[in-house]
Parts: C-alpha cells; structure tokens; sequence
C-alpha cells in the first residue's frame, strides 16, 4: 500500500520539476532573452542535484498550480493509507481484557491519571491528526490553485507554505510512527489462537465438503450455544473431530484452492 503510494509521489514530484521560469508574469517570456528559461533551470539542477527543466505550458503553470495540487493529493492519500493501518493497529492493540488485544504496542507513555499500566496508542493517534492536517492543507491548496485570475495566480504564499507544511508532517510522523510504533510491535500469539478458535468464519471452508445448510447449522448452533465450530458440528454429528481438523485449515484460507 505504502509502497505503491510513494510511486505515485515520485511521478507527481517529477512533474513539479518542470518550472514555468522566463515566463515572467504571464507566459510570454517578454523582456527575457532566448535561452534564459533553460539556463536558469540549468543553474538551479546544480544548486540542488535535482533536475529541473522548462515546462512547455508556461501560461498554464503561472495560471494554476496543477502540478503541485497533484503532488497534495497524492501526499493525502498516502497519509490516508498510514491513517488506516495505524486504525488497524490501534483497534488490534485494543485492550487487554475488553479489546482485540492481538497486537501489543511499546510502552512509550504506559499508564494514565487514573488507569495505571494502560498503554495509551499515542503514536497511531499522532498519525490520525497528521492526516487531519493533510486533508485540510489539500483542501487549501487545490482551492489556491483554482483562484488564478486569467493568466496569474496570487495565491502560491498559502500553497507554498501548506504543501511544505504536509510533506513535513508526513515525513515526521512516518518516521516516528516506524521508530517508536512499528519497530516495538509484537504479537499476541496467545490471543491470536484463541479469537481464530472462537470465529465463525472459519466455516466457510467446509461449504465444499458437507454443503452450505449443513455448514450454516453448524455455525449458528456455535453462537447460540457459545461453543466452537468443531464442537458444534460434533455434536450435530456431521464431522469427528478428526475429520474436522483435516478440512479446517486457517493456514491454507489465505488464498485459492490449488487443484493438482
């Protein structure tokens, strides 16, 4: 997920090195020399070892911000992405007694005013707000880029300082979120086991065997008297216990059936 969203930052970045310079102020170049755009974007690749070049539009660049409302976006969902793993691991770290508790967090700041040794998922919180902040700059920026009047948008202080802002933000908090969240992260293997034996999904892999009905029986009779399905379906005396655990493999529902 992440990964295909930094590909995504990388192309909206590229875009982003095409300057509209030698346009002056609307797009014509007037009052510029021939060559001026290319060897201003000549100097500036060596000032900062990264290549810049003359966009071919440069009325549309001066006039709109497109390609840094782009790279917003594409900055936003990434931070969406990490926003909905930290939810992830904050509900599976949810606990110890009432929660999920699959996921054990670092005890960075274990405890609080009135619940000691609570681990409070304050680096997941972090990310949440990050991504807060990030949707609110994006809504900023692409509303700048939409307010450039005829050939000249006057709104790139408040796009510059948001988009800065936003890469800043997203830089940071991934860095921590992995150094204090991530790199700490165990599994509560215990816990695992015991919500895998307790779930009703598990059912679905005996369809193919003994049928939808009699799977559907088997799983309803499970929550209704709080048992497990292996209890269940040996007591409505459609499987042994041993037949059970033969068909009933949680290690090999993660993908499609192989067929020899």
């Amino acid at each position: 997920m992440i990964s295909n969203d930094i590909k995504r930052i990388k192309l909206a970045v590229k875009e982003c090195a095409e300057l509209p310079i030698g346009g002056t102020a609307v797009g014509t170049g007037i009052n510029t020399l021939e060559g001026f755009d290319t060897l201003v974007c000549s100097f500036i690749t060596e000032e900062t070892d990264i290549e810049f070049s003359v966009c071919t539009n440069k009325f549309e660049l001066l006039s709109s911000q497109n390609p840094l409302s782009n790279l917003s976006s594409q900055l936003k969902i990434c931070a969406g992405s990490l926003n909905k793993i930290a939810n992830d691991i904050r509900w599976l770290a949810s606990g110890p007694m009432a929660g999920i508790g699959e996921l054990k967090l670092p005890s960075n700041e274990p405890g609080s005013s009135i619940m000691p040794g609570k681990v409070n998922p304050t680096q997941c919180e972090a990310v949440n707000m990050v991504y807060a902040q990030i949707l609110g700059n994006d809504l900023t920026i692409n509303y700048a880029g939409t307010n450039g009047n005829f050939e000249l948008n006057t709104y790139r202080p408040i796009i510059a300082s948001s988009i800065h802002e936003s890469i800043t933000l997203l830089s940071e908090v991934s860095e921590s979120f992995t150094l204090n969240a991530l790199d700490g992260l165990k599994a509560n293997k215990e816990k695992i086991k015991e919500n895998l034996d307790k779930s009703l999904m598990l059912v679905t892999a005996l369809n193919p065997v003994i049928g939808y009905e009699k799977s559907a029986e088997i799983a309803k009779k499970a929550l209704k008297e709080n048992i497990s399905l292996k209890e269940s379906a040996k007591k409505l005396k459609y499987l042994s216990e041993q037949e059970f655990d033969e068909i009933v493999k949680p290690e090999l529902m993660v993908s499609p059936k192989k067929y020899d």
